[in-house]
């Protein structure tokens, strides 16, 4: 027993009732209320952490260029995200291309390595499709059926790229009704649908679904600019040079 030094003089004193154990006071103890679980924080979003299921989906595009002989088959696989859910997605996971050609096997390889990395890393992967698209081959580039202009090999690949990511949902045209509209007219008076709207005659249009004598359309890179009303105007993406 510790003793106590006292001081001062004692004036008063009373007795102290030893308390019990059952009246003793509980501490209180704050607990935090619980949060309810949303269903936000049960969606699953692509990040490169995410396993490769076993089975995927895809599509597999055929690519003939007058650069080879052989055509390219490049394949676009899919990993489907909260599937069944309100928050179901569909986003490329990895990318091949396969072909009988040898010319160009280790940069297609690299290439196809590159972007499926970038798919799996998730988040907005759009822009690989104007990266592409804007490599420019140094021996020229062609057109592909349709009249589209392609510079490179490489853009040509940015352009499935562009297609796919259009069929999955994560691009989206937009190009309004008007324009719409306006490219569905042009076309019919083209074709004399409508009397007295040409002003030239519409050649022949072996390759494409534009006239022959159309030209390059600076905004989509289309052979499909003509001059109609003395106004161009594009029956591709419907730029006008008259707004």
């Amino acid at each position: 027993m510790s003793k106590i030094k006292i001081e001062k003089p004692i004036v008063s004193y009373n007795l102290q009732k030893p308390q019990l154990e059952s009246e003793a006071v509980a501490p209180v103890v704050e607990v935090a209320e619980a949060k309810p679980l949303r269903v936000e924080d049960n969606v699953v979003h692509m990040h490169e952490a995410l396993a490769r299921p076993e089975f995927l989906v895809g599509n597999t595009y055929k690519v003939k260029t007058p650069l080879s002989d052989h055509a390219l088959y490049i394949t676009i696989n899919d990993v489907i995200l909260n599937q069944d859910t309100d928050y179901e997605q569909r986003r490329p996971f990895e990318m091949f291309i396969n072909s009988k050609s040898m010319e160009h096997f280790q940069w297609i390889v690299a290439l196809t390595r590159i972007i499926s990395a970038v798919f799996r890393k998730g988040g907005d992967v759009t822009f690989l499709v104007e990266e592409l698209r804007s490599v420019f081959d140094p021996r020229g580039g062609y057109f592909k059926k349709g009249g589209k202009f392609m510079p490179s090999l490489v853009a040509e690949i940015g352009d499935i790229i562009d297609q796919h990511l259009r069929q999955i949902g994560m691009i989206v045209d937009e190009t309004d009704q008007y324009s719409l509209d306006l490219i569905a007219k042009k076309k019919a008076e083209l074709e004399g649908d409508t009397p007295g709207a040409v002003t030239e005659p519409a050649a022949a249009e072996p390759s494409g679904d534009f006239p022959a004598s159309a030209t390059l359309c600076g905004k989509c890179h289309t052979k499909a600019l003509v001059m109609m009303d003395g106004c161009y105007t594009c029956l591709s993406c419907g730029d006008s040079k008259c707004g």
